[in-house]
């Protein structure tokens, strides 16, 4: 095993670590280490970034049930329509996508290339939400429902299109939106990650093969990683977590676009 490929499984580590501490940032990194670390192209490390994330997640959403930190009505509520969208997305509309989506003024804009930099702006505008944004308690269910199931829809899309998760979109919709507190959040977050990232990779590895070899091991660090989160996070404020991790964020999407861009 070359120097490259140990240094994955390190950084795979910190995958869990993230998934644990404020759930979310397992796709945020494992997008990228997949991709400039071990030679993935785009398209196969967003699929295996929904395995990794989605058994990752899996895992510590049992661990945060048991603490009692999981609002499972709001995790069928989000979850389903989640899980749905992001199986739909990797079955029928990525396959069909073609190589070169468009050029422009000699510039070609391929589907790798569009994948990850629609990836980077998501984060972007996520940061800037987890970082500036004010939770906001509201008192009209309905009204929180069916834009949770809205944003239920939106995570799948995301799911499916560029591997990620969501957690950095599912976790500013539960603050918001179903006035949950940062850690009870992180737990919830964790099991719609699940199902919807698992879903999706279902979707992606239909017809095509998987390097278990690999992915197992690889999600095996992960999974362990989590644990180590998990008993970080008990130790730190919810409210540092969530803007801590909302620069992270805008520091990994920055990186993601100048490195696309500008860096060959």
């Amino acid at each position: 095993m070359d120097f490259l490929h140990v240094s994955g499984y390190i950084l795979a580590l910190l995958v869990g670590i993230s998934l644990g501490l404020v759930g979310s940032g397992g796709s945020i990194l494992t997008v990228p280490i997949l991709v400039y670390v071990l030679g993935f192209d785009a398209v196969t490390a967003t699929g295996y970034s929904l395995f990794v994330v989605g058994s990752t997640a899996f895992v510590g959403g049992v661990r945060n049930a048991i603490l009692k930190n999981v609002d499972f009505s709001v995790v069928m509520l989000f979850g389903l329509p989640s899980l749905l969208t992001a199986y739909l997305v990797r079955a029928f509309v990525i396959p069909v996508l073609p190589h070169i989506i468009v050029t422009i003024a000699g510039h070609t804009i391929t589907k790798a290339l569009l994948l990850m930099l629609l990836f980077a702006v998501i984060m972007l505008v996520a940061a800037l939400k987890m970082i500036y944004a004010v939770p906001t308690h509201t008192d009209n269910a309905i009204f929180s429902r069916s834009k949770l199931i809205i944003s239920g829809i939106s995570t799948g899309l995301l799911a499916g299109a560029v591997g990620a998760g969501g957690g950095f979109l599912i976790i500013p919709a539960l603050i918001f939106l179903a006035g949950m507190p940062m850690k009870k959040a992180v737990g919830t977050s964790l099991f719609i990650i699940a199902i919807q990232s698992l879903a999706g990779f279902a979707g992606d590895a239909f017809g095509r093969t998987v390097d278990w070899h690999f992915l197992l091991p690889f999600t095996a660090v992960a999974v362990a990683g989590i644990f180590i989160g998990i008993a970080a996070s008990k130790k730190i404020e919810g409210a540092k977590l969530k803007t801590g991790f909302g620069y992270f964020v805008l520091v990994m999407g920055v990186y993601i676009i100048i490195k696309e861009l500008f860096i060959h």
